[in-house]
């Protein structure tokens, strides 16, 4: 049965969602606030709460869940500030511009931009990254499903948004994160990241045949 949930775009419109759909946003959002900046106590406990099936995915969520049950805040912030800041850089830099061209502020993030523009998307005041790092394209995948940015995206649109900017990066960060050297809390995190772009990939796939 396909059910249906209303959400509420910025411009007041009431959207309908698909159950399978608001569980893809969730787990973009989740993945992009725990990518944004260290986990506190509140989203450690919420991480903590997650359950998984049998699944690929649902395994990697469980084992995340497992991890943070044990995990305090300060040693994550220590692994975070290792992993993406560091003196002067983190171990990885998670960027689409360094993933795709090996150097940040390139031409992926020029595209990033103007694709925001068209789609109503911006930069929050208080956030002064680039905007095309993991956490922010996360929200910006989540929020072109639940229509944060005014309607919800067609699938059509979800696709393109994700192959241009998401597919031909996401995938190695994550397998990144679960392998860095700095990865304890966050290499589960990786490994839920890596699993569900391969399933947004293959999803995004079979809708074309």
């Amino acid at each position: 049965m396909n059910t249906q949930e209303v959400t509420m775009s910025k411009t007041g419109e009431a959207t309908q969602i698909a159950t399978e759909d608001r569980l893809r946003a969730d787990l973009y959002d989740f993945l992009g606030l725990i990518l944004a900046r260290p986990a506190d106590q509140n989203l450690l406990q919420q991480t903590a709460n997650l359950t998984g099936d049998k699944s690929a995915l649902g395994t990697a969520i469980g084992a995340l869940a497992r991890i943070a049950k044990h995990s305090k805040p300060r040693a994550v912030e220590r692994e975070f500030n290792a992993l993406f800041i560091g003196m002067g850089r983190g171990e990885l830099l998670p960027y689409a511009s360094y993933y795709m061209t090996g150097f940040l502020n390139e031409k992926p993030l020029a595209a990033l931009r103007r694709d925001m523009a068209a789609r109503g998307m911006t930069r929050a005041a208080n956030v002064y990254e680039p905007e095309d790092n993991v956490a922010s394209l996360m929200e910006m995948m989540a929020g072109l499903i639940t229509g944060r940015y005014g309607r919800a995206a067609t699938l059509a649109d979800q696709k393109a948004f994700f192959a241009k900017h998401i597919s031909p990066w996401a995938g190695h960060f994550f397998a990144d994160l679960e392998a860095a050297k700095n990865s304890v809390l966050y290499a589960s995190v990786g490994a839920v990241g890596r699993v569900f772009m391969e399933i947004e990939a293959e999803g995004f796939r079979m809708s074309a045949e």
